[in-house]
């Protein structure tokens, strides 16, 4: 095809996050032009309104992210960054569409908030999760001051169900195989809520946030499924949101783990419909069968 420019035909309009794509499959004996979508990945600045930081917005940094749930988004990093505690310290959460990318975040007078506070002035791309932060350290002593109550118990037949429950439920992946998802259930097995993004760690910040302003954090007893691997961050941001389980379908990190033990929290890595593995408190996990399964009847 002269110049490389593929031949283009309509297609039908992209849901929201996704992006219409002319692309070339081929194979070692054929080439065949057809549509795709990719996931959209732009940029979002988030400001900071507060009486204590004068009359401009303080920004508070910038991340690459799939657009949509941008205020959960803003909600779940600043309750994360421990900038906000509690849906009270938000007055009003703001994207508009006269600036796509950037949110405003009106903070709540008795908030108490000094110039310099937060520690994440960063330009981070879509898989970062500590980045910007200016001391690692204070961040796993943070998360390690944190322990997960023992108040409930999980059937392991009801774990190993919930990644195609998750994959059931994500809306993006399938039209772009290219996001990442974070899932909440509740321990008898039920979707509560779920969050996309081309960041795995904007994902899980987008479900704290709607928990957060729906008044639902902590999460206890509740299980968060991700995606893809667990990090240290993403096991900081369980701990903080208070989350009993988490399991990934990805490996954990070292530090992840040893966060995890520390923690209380249950970590569960290479989640699969007929195994996975376990690296801290087992005993949250029962073999009792779920009340629907064969073994039960």
């Amino acid at each position: 095809m002269a110049n490389n420019v593929l031949p283009r035909q309509s297609a039908a309009p992209a849901p929201s996050g996704t992006l219409n794509v002319r692309i070339l499959r081929s194979s070692a004996d054929s080439q065949m032009a057809k549509d795709d979508r990719v996931a959209v990945e732009a940029p979002l600045e988030f400001l900071l309104h507060h009486s204590s930081l004068g009359p401009e917005p303080m920004s508070f940094g910038t991340t690459m992210r799939t657009p949509g749930d941008d205020e959960s988004l803003a909600a779940g990093l600043l309750y994360g960054e421990g900038i906000v505690n509690q849906r009270a310290d938000i007055e009003t959460i703001e994207a508009t569409t006269r600036r796509p990318n950037v949110v405003n975040v009106r903070l709540g007078a008795a908030l108490q908030i000094v110039p310099n506070t937060p520690s994440r002035l960063f330009s981070a791309g879509s898989s970062c999760g500590v980045c910007g932060t200016t001391g690692l350290d204070a961040a796993i002593a943070r998360a390690a001051a944190t322990h997960i109550p023992d108040t409930g118990h999980v059937a392991l037949s009801v774990l190993l169900r919930l990644p195609e429950r998750m994959s059931a439920a994500q809306s993006k992946f399938g039209d772009t195989g290219g996001v990442h998802a974070s899932a909440l259930f509740d321990f008898a097995g039920n979707l509560l809520a779920v969050a996309e993004d081309v960041g795995r760690h904007n994902a899980f910040d987008k479900l704290v946030g709607m928990n957060l302003m729906s008044g639902h954090l902590p999460l206890t007893n509740r299980i968060v499924v991700l995606s893809g691997r667990a990090s240290f961050e993403l096991v900081q941001k369980a701990i903080r949101a208070g989350v009993s389980v988490l399991a990934a379908i990805g490996a954990p990190s070292s530090l992840a783990v040893n966060l995890a033990v520390t923690s209380g929290l249950t970590l569960v890595g290479f989640l699969r419909d007929a195994h996975c593995n376990v690296y801290s408190y087992p005993e949250r996990l029962t073999l009792t069968p779920a009340p629907d399964s064969p073994q039960a009847l």
